[in-house]
C-alpha cells in the first residue's frame, strides 16, 4: 500500500479533517473539534494540561501551563464575538488555581526569561477579551492572586525578541481590568520593538540575522491585536497598522495557490499559526488586501492542513509539521507548543456580518514573474501548487538544525525541507538544496553562516566557508521553472561534495521512476518530479537518486532526493547545476525537456558589481 492510500487514513485523526472550512460556522466547528481532545487531559483543578512524556528545556509546570494557555488564542475571541462556550468555568478555575501559590496546581514563580512569560501573553489576551468569563466570576482573593502573579511576571527580564510583546499583552489586560502598573515598562518595550523594524513592513525577530515566520505570526500578530484594542489616537497602533499594510503583499508571496505556506525557519510545529497574520488583519479591521483575498489566504491555509496527519490518535496535535516528527522540533517545544496554531482562529472575534466573513473568497492574482524580497534575502518563484524561495541564507546557530532551517539554497511550500539526523551520514543524508563537503567521507560541513550577501535583480550571491581553508561563492539564478546554482570554490585540499535538489515523496514498493547517470539525477513519484542536472562543472559529477532517511523531511515521512556527487581537487573549482521540481504532468515534462544553459559568469559579476544591494537580514549586525 503506497503513501497516497495510507495518508488519508492517518489524517482522519486530524480535528480539521472533513471540515470544508468555508464559513464562520465551519471555523467555529474547527475550533471546538480541535479543543475537545484536550479536555480529558486537564488536571482536576483545571490549571494544567499534560499531553505527553516528551520534555522541553523548561520545567513540567511551565509545559503544562503551555497546554492550558495556548488554546486561549483561539478561544478568547469567542467572547468578543458573543459565541457561547461551555468551558468558561473550567478555564476560569484554571487561571485561579494556577496563580494561587497555595494550590497544588500552582504554575510556579516566574523567573527571568521564563517560559511562563510566553504563556502569560495568552492569559493576558484572554483576560482582556473575556473578563466576564475569566475575571468577574473569581473571588476577591482569587483576583488578588491573579493580579499579583501578572504584576510580578511583568517585572522579569524578557528575551530580546518578539517576547517584548508578551509584556504588552499582559499590560493590556491590567489596563482593562483597572489594575495599576508601571506604564513606563510598556513604553520601553514598544521602543525596543521598534528597533527590530527594518523597512517595508519587515522586522527582524530581535537583533539576529534571521527573518522568518515570527515576523508574521508574532511581531505583526501582536501588533494588530494592540492596534485593535488600544485607545483612539495611539501612535503605536497606527504604526503597527501601517507596517502590516506594507507587509501584506510581500507575505502573500509566501503562500501557494493550494493554501500551503513556505516551510522555512524555526517553530514550524505551530502549523496553521502561519495564517495568523491574515487572521490578525481581520481582527484589526485592516483591509491591507481586499477582504476576499485576506479571507482566501486565511481559510485556504486552514484547508491545506485539513488532510494532513498532524494529530495523534486521540486528536491532540503532535509535535511535527505535516506528520508527527520530533526531528524538526526545537528545545522549547513541549507537547502543548503546537497549540499556537489557534492564532488562526482569531477571526471568530468578528460577527458573521463583518466584511471578512461576508466577502467571497479569492486568492491574490498569481504572477509568473519572480519576486525579489530584499529584507529576508529571497527570490520568490510560483508554480502549480507550490512556492519556492531561492534563499541567500540566514543564520541561526543557537538551535538544532539551524543550517537546515535557515541556510539552504531553496525552500518550498509543497516540498518542505529536510533536517538531517546523522552527523556521520555524509553518504546517507539527503542534503536537499544544500552543498555538503567532507574530508573523510563520513563527517560533513554545509553552509551555516554567510560572510557577504547581495541581491541583484532576481539573482542572489553569498560567500561562505564550510571549513576555515575552504571559500565558496554561491550564485542563484532564476531560469523559468528551474533555478541555477553556481559555486566558485577555493580549497587548500581535495574534498568530496554532494549537492541535493528537492526532496519529493517516496512511495512504498518500486513504482517510483528513478534515473541516475553522469551529470544528472531525477525522481518521479507519480505526483511530483524532481531533477538536478550538471551544467558543465569543472569536475565530473555523478547522479544519485537517494532514498533519504525516514522522518527527516517536514512534509513527507519518506522522500527521494536527486543528488550530484563528486570529488574536488585542491585549488579552484566551479560547480554548476540546474534544479527543477514540479507537479507531474505536461508542464513539468515540457520543463524537463528544456534544461537551462550555463549563464555567463562575467555578465553576472558585472551585474552584482553594478546593481548588487545588501540583504537586510544579514546587514548591519555583527557576526
Amino acid at each position: 500500500m503506497h503513501d497516497t492510500m495510507t495518508r488519508p487514513a492517518m489524517a482522519r485523526f486530524n480535528p480539521l479533517y472533513g471540515n470544508p472550512l468555508k464559513s464562520r460556522a465551519d471555523v467555529r466547528r474547527a475550533l471546538d473539534d480541535s479543543f475537545a481532545p484536550l479536555l480529558r487531559y486537564f488536571s482536576p483543578g483545571g490549571a494544567r494540561v499534560t499531553l505527553s512524556g516528551t520534555a522541553a528545556h523548561f520545567d513540567r509546570a511551565a509545559a503544562d501551563l503551555e497546554g492550558f494557555a495556548r488554546p486561549l488564542w483561539g478561544i478568547a475571541p469567542l467572547a468578543m464575538g458573543g459565541d457561547p462556550l461551555d468551558h468558561w468555568p473550567l478555564l476560569a478555575r484554571g487561571i485561579a488555581n494556577g496563580t494561587d501559590p497555595s494550590h497544588p496546581e500552582y504554575w510556579g514563580d516566574v523567573r527571568e526569561k521564563d517560559q511562563r512569560l510566553v504563556e502569560l501573553a495568552a492569559i493576558g489576551f484572554a483576560l482582556r477579551l473575556a473578563p466576564q468569563h475569566l475575571w468577574e466570576p473569581l473571588s476577591a482573593t482569587q483576583k488578588d492572586n491573579v493580579r499579583r502573579y501578572l504584576l510580578a511576571a511583568r517585572e522579569r527580564q524578557y528575551a530580546d525578541n518578539n517576547w517584548k510583546f508578551f509584556r504588552i499583552m499582559v499590560d493590556m489586560a491590567l489596563d482593562h481590568l483597572g489594575i495599576e502598573f508601571d506604564r513606563s515598562l510598556t513604553e520601553t518595550f514598544q521602543k525596543e520593538l521598534d528597533d527590530f523594524y527594518i523597512a517595508d513592513g519587515w522586522y527582524r525577530d530581535g537583533n539576529y540575522r534571521r527573518v522568518d515566520h515570527y515576523i508574521a505570526f508574532a511581531m505583526h500578530f501582536y501588533g494588530l491585536i494592540y492596534a485593535k484594542l488600544s485607545k483612539p489616537g495611539d501612535a503605536y497602533a497606527e504604526r503597527y497598522r501601517e507596517r502590516a499594510r506594507l507587509f501584506a503583499g510581500d507575505f502573500a508571496r509566501w503562500f501557494d495557490n493550494d493554501g500551503g505556506t513556505l516551510a522555512f525557519g524555526r517553530s514550524m510545529t505551530y502549523r496553521f499559526a502561519c495564517g495568523g497574520f491574515w487572521a490578525g488583519l481581520a481582527f484589526a479591521d485592516e483591509e491591507a488586501l481586499p477582504w476576499g483575498e485576506i479571507k482566501g489566504l486565511c481559510l485556504s491555509h486552514l484547508r491545506w492542513w485539513a488532510d494532513k496527519p498532524i494529530a495523534d490518535r486521540d486528536g491532540v496535535l503532535s509535535i511535527g509539521y505535516a506528520y508527527p516528527q520530533l526531528t524538526m522540533s526545537e528545545s522549547y517545544n513541549s507537547a502543548g507548543s503546537p497549540y499556537w496554531a489557534f492564532k488562526a482562529f482569531l477571526p471568530l472575534a468578528l460577527p458573521e456580518s463583518h466584511p471578512f466573513w461576508q466577502a467571497e473568497e479569492k486568492l491574490p492574482e498569481p504572477s509568473a514573474s519572480p519576486k525579489p524580497l530584499v529584507h529576508p534575502g529571497m527570490v520568490m518563484m510560483r508554480t502549480k501548487g507550490n512556492v519556492t524561495a531561492l534563499s541567500s541564507g540566514q543564520e541561526n546557530l543557537a538551535m538544532r538544525g539551524g543550517p537546515e532551517k535557515y541556510a539552504k539554497f531553496a525552500y518550498s511550500s509543497r516540498y518542505g525541507f529536510g533536517v538531517e539526523v546523522d552527523e556521520r551520514g555524509f553518504k546517507t543524508n539527503g542534503f536537499d538544496n544544500i552543498l555538503a563537503f567532507s574530508d573523510d567521507g563520513l563527517h560533513y560541513r554545509v553552509r551555516e553562516t554567510n560572510e557577504k550577501v547581495l541581491l541583484a535583480g532576481e539573482n542572489l550571491r553569498a560567500t561562505w566557508k564550510p571549513f576555515a581553508d575552504v571559500a565558496v561563492e554561491t550564485t542563484l539564478v532564476v531560469a523559468g521553472d528551474w533555478h541555477i546554482r553556481l559555486h566558485r570554490i577555493t580549497s587548500e585540499r581535495p574534498l568530496s561534495v554532494i549537492e541535493g535538489g528537492f526532496a519529493i515523496n517516496r512511495n512504498d514498493g518500486d513504482g517510483d521512476a528513478l534515473r541516475e547517470e553522469t551529470g544528472r539525477a531525477t525522481a518521479d513519484c507519480r505526483t511530483d518530479i524532481s531533477a538536478i542536472v550538471d551544467l558543465g562543472s569543472s569536475i565530473t559529477r555523478y547522479g544519485v537518486a537517494l532514498k533519504a532517511l525516514p522522518n527527516t523531511n517536514l512534509i513527507n515521512a519518506k522522500t527521494t532526493v536527486p543528488q550530484l556527487r563528486g570529488e574536488i581537487p585542491a585549488g579552484d573549482t566551479l560547480l554548476a547545476c540546474a534544479v527543477f521540481v514540479g507537479v507531474s504532468g505536461a508542464e513539468s515534462e515540457e520543463a524537463l525537456a528544456s534544461v537551462p544553459r550555463l549563464p555567463d559568469l562575467e555578465t553576472l559579476d558585472r551585474l552584482f558589481a553594478d546593481e548588487g544591494v545588501p540583504v537586510s537580514a544579514m546587514a548591519g549586525l555583527p557576526q
